[in-house]
């Protein structure tokens, strides 16, 4: 059979007609699989959705309990046969409940990432490389200036500066979902174990993680707290809202950004950031090339992001590739919920 058979991208997203069912679907349709919970993937109103618990309750946070007409949970590694089609999800390591597609029909298996990561992640399952005949990607960091350091080391910079500046709070922007509950317990992991301080935007998902198992420690809401204890504090919020009104509670602050966009000092200028952290929930360049070459798929699709440059890669490293260019996916895969 032909990969176009059991895969093929139309308006609505990636679409697989022998489970008659889409994949992130960009918008409302009757079957959606559904990668993840960042809002450029995972959007309200479909009549099902299928998903891992996780993800399910993620969605359930963010639009309410009846964000779809009916919605189903697979977890990891179990099989859903829908038709003549296979469906398994395999962990993408990039949020909490993140998870790659694979269909198989007629032994013929395409792979659909979602947005990945292959660094280690204390709040998520991490990514496991899907042997496939197709592998379809993400391509955020599809260029060679993205080699994102260990995460470990841009935790140790922000505490280091803490360290030198006791008394000034530092002001931490990340990702609502995701990013910012990676942040906290990075920090614990570093042995940080002192209360930090969330901006109201983050307490909701920060809980969700917490209900399901994601340890993350003494966490409080900002608006609750004094302003002398807010002095040498650690504080999450969106990116957003570091240069807003929100932010002049805090005693002189440090202000912080964790993205893999940190990597590029030019646009950590551009938004004032006094303290680029470059951690990122994307593969940079040497995992993408690394995670193609792991799956032995002979082709490779690309959705967004830097697609040519990947596609050009892989035809240099022998493997078809076809960039997809589809539309309605961030490039930092949240940039909608830094106010959410």
């Amino acid at each position: 059979m032909r990969l176009t058979d059991l895969l093929t991208p139309r308006p609505e997203g990636l679409y697989c007609p022998p489970a008659d069912a889409f994949i992130d679907p960009v918008r409302p349709v009757d079957r959606a699989i559904i990668t993840h919970g960042h809002a450029d993937h995972a959007r309200a109103g479909h009549a099902c959705v299928l998903a891992t618990p996780e993800t399910l309750a993620i969605m359930a946070v963010r639009y309410g309990r009846d964000f779809c007409g009916r919605a189903q949970a697979l977890a990891y590694g179990e099989a859903l046969r829908i038709g003549d089609v296979e469906i398994v999800l395999r962990p993408a390591g990039h949020v909490l409940g993140s998870a790659q597609v694979a269909l198989t029909q007629g032994g013929v298996r395409a792979a659909v990432s979602g947005d990945y990561k292959r660094q280690p992640d204390p709040t998520c399952a991490p990514f496991e490389p899907i042997a496939c005949d197709l592998f379809v990607t993400e391509a955020t960091f599809a260029l060679p200036v993205f080699r994102h350091p260990p995460a470990e080391t841009e935790i140790a910079t922000l505490l280091r500066s803490r360290d030198l500046f006791p008394d000034r709070a530092h002001l931490v922007g990340a990702y609502a979902l995701g990013k910012a509950q990676r942040v906290i317990a990075l920090f614990r992991q570093a042995g940080y174990d002192a209360p930090i301080y969330l901006h109201g935007a983050l307490e909701a998902l920060t809980a969700l993680y917490e209900r399901c198992g994601v340890a993350l420690g003494d966490v409080r809401p900002v608006m609750q707290a004094d302003k002398t204890a807010l002095a040498g504090a650690i504080a999450l919020c969106p990116p957003s809202a570091v240069q807003t009104p929100w932010a002049r509670r805090f005693p002189d602050p440090i202000t912080a950004f964790a993205s893999g966009w940190m990597r590029i000092r030019a646009r950590a200028r551009q938004r004032g950031v006094e303290l680029p952290l470059v951690i990122s929930d994307h593969a940079d360049w040497p995992d993408l090339q690394r995670t193609i070459l792991e799956t032995g798929a002979p082709e490779v699709w690309i959705t967004h992001g830097e697609a040519d440059a990947l596609a050009h890669w892989c035809e240099s490293a022998g493997v078809r590739a076809r960039a997809l260019h589809l539309v309605g996916y961030d490039d930092e895969g949240e940039q909608s919920d830094a106010a959410a």
